[in-house]
């Protein structure tokens, strides 16, 4: 596998990415390209594994060694095979997932890992440029018709699976355009949408059938669908913003953060929005409330709309620069990580929490309450005692609520189907992947909570396999997880 001797000749080179100065005056994508020979390096690190970790951390099973082995030979057409044998859109997950593949690498127990998420990116970016993805139809229809909600990553993925099984596949997305949170949630800068455009135009070469404007159990009948199809997968995602009902939350400039991310990529787009419909952080003090991947998102998007500053805010305490001794490899690292938002400015608090939003007299966010607090853990409960004497107040002209999401909204085609749900109030299914009701599934967030890319992509294709056995009474669709 790769080069026997590879990880004892060359150290972990990072992704490169454009320089800070240049990647804020536009909202390009924010990485580079590896050199040809760097990445030949990188993928021959990959050692020799009796067990390759790697492969238990990804929840697609991708065959990581594999295709680094292959790019290390230069047999880049072979790596492609080997990656899309698990992986619908790897493009996605090279660009947006955390990695957890790297945490569980066995070089990582005392050395960098691999840059495996590298790699895979430019595997499937090569593969692009040289005419190497290409529409894989159906041999053969089967006559049954499948309904997917929801266009993000799980329901692509259901929905390309199903397809090439030889189902009629449509995707309704409640959106004016396809794609979920990759289109609207996800950043320019983080991923051009030309990368998802063209996965969408394979997909519709392929016979995918996309209807925007669709929302379903608003506009158009759940009941609808489960007539005219002969399956239905609701894929729509977790995407209910988790709140802060403090004081002053009710004032103008404080919103969610996916009030706020949305309408920049829509300006990427080429849409016109009013600027009184358009939430900008241009000259303001900007606050973001959530230190996780969307609150990075947040950051990027205001420095490059022109904040005066950019403070995050985070309830936690800050994690270690390496692995404590209650957090041992394999399990995934919770040391401190720099976004490359991040390096590109702003400032960072941690174990601070908000007490209100202080108001000017026109009722516009001026200001910030907050506290330092000490967590404590009892029996396995959380909680955080505020710091005597900690108390003090920052200015802020915009607050971005960024701290996750707290499930499936409940309105909509979960309360038209009466859907049973769990008791974290997401959709529940069972073994088939099926909801309570007959002939529906659910896969993704919608139904897992909120979680990763890959978890998606893998639930989308675990999902689509019971459906083919559902219509078909067998399958050889793959079930990843």
């Amino acid at each position: 596998m790769a080069k026997a001797t590879g990880f004892l000749e060359a150290g972990r080179e990072k992704q490169p990415y454009r320089p800070v100065e240049r990647r804020l005056s536009d909202w390009n994508q924010v990485m580079s390209d590896y050199a040809p020979q760097a990445l030949n390096t990188q993928a021959a690190r990959c050692m020799d594994c009796g067990i390759a970790f790697c492969h238990q951390s990804c929840p697609l099973g991708n065959l990581i060694p594999d295709w680094n082995d292959l790019v290390y030979r230069d047999r880049w057409s072979d790596a492609i095979d080997r990656l899309h044998a698990t992986n619908n859109f790897p493009e996605f997950t090279g660009t947006l997932c955390p990695a957890p593949c790297e945490g569980s690498c066995v070089l990582g127990i005392n050395d960098d890992a691999v840059t495996i998420k590298g790699v895979e990116l430019a595997i499937i970016d090569r593969a692009f440029d040289e005419g190497g993805v290409v529409p894989q139809p159906p041999a053969n229809e089967t006559g049954k018709r499948v309904a997917i909600v929801g266009s993000g990553p799980a329901g692509l993925a259901a929905a390309q699976q199903l397809r090439r099984a030889g189902h009629d596949v449509t995707v309704f997305e409640r959106a004016d355009r396809i794609g979920g949170l990759l289109r609207y949630g996800i950043p320019e800068f983080k991923m051009e949408k030309r990368v998802l455009d063209r996965r969408l135009d394979q997909m519709t070469s392929e016979g995918v059938k996309f209807e925007v404007n669709a929302n379903v159990g608003v506009n158009l009948q759940a009941e609808q669908l489960i007539e005219d199809f002969d399956a239905v997968v609701l894929a729509g995602g977790a995407t209910a913003s988790r709140n802060l009902p403090v004081e002053g939350r009710e004032l103008s400039g404080v919103h969610f953060a996916m009030e706020f991310l949305p309408l920049q990529n829509r300006r990427c787009e080429g849409d016109h929005i009013a600027d009184e419909d358009f939430i900008s952080a241009k000259d303001k003090h900007v606050v973001i409330l959530g230190g996780g991947d969307t609150g990075a998102d947040c950051i990027g998007t205001s420095h490059r709309q022109g904040a005066k500053s950019v403070t995050s805010l985070e309830i936690m305490e800050k994690p270690a620069n390496i692995r404590t001794d209650d957090n041992p490899w394999p399990e995934w690292p919770r040391i401190y990580r720099v976004a490359s938002a991040h390096e590109e400015g702003g400032e960072r608090l941690y174990a601070v929490s908000t007490k209100r939003f202080v108001g000017d007299s026109e009722g516009k966010v001026c200001g910030l309450e907050l506290t330092e607090v000490d967590m404590n853990v009892s029996e396995g409960r959380v909680s955080f005692d505020e710091r005597a004497g900690s108390l003090r107040e920052i200015p802020c002209d915009l607050a971005l609520l960024a701290m996750g999401f707290t499930g499936p909204e409940q309105d909509g085609v979960i309360a038209e189907l009466g859907l049973e749900l769990t008791e974290r109030g997401n959709v529940k299914r069972d073994e088939r992947w099926m909801t309570s009701r007959e002939g529906v599934f659910t896969a993704g967030d919608m139904q897992h909570g909120q979680s990763l890319i890959v978890w998606a992509i893998a639930e989308g294709r675990s999902a689509a396999s019971s459906v083919d056995h559902y219509l078909m009474g067998t399958s050889d669709l793959p079930a990843p997880v």
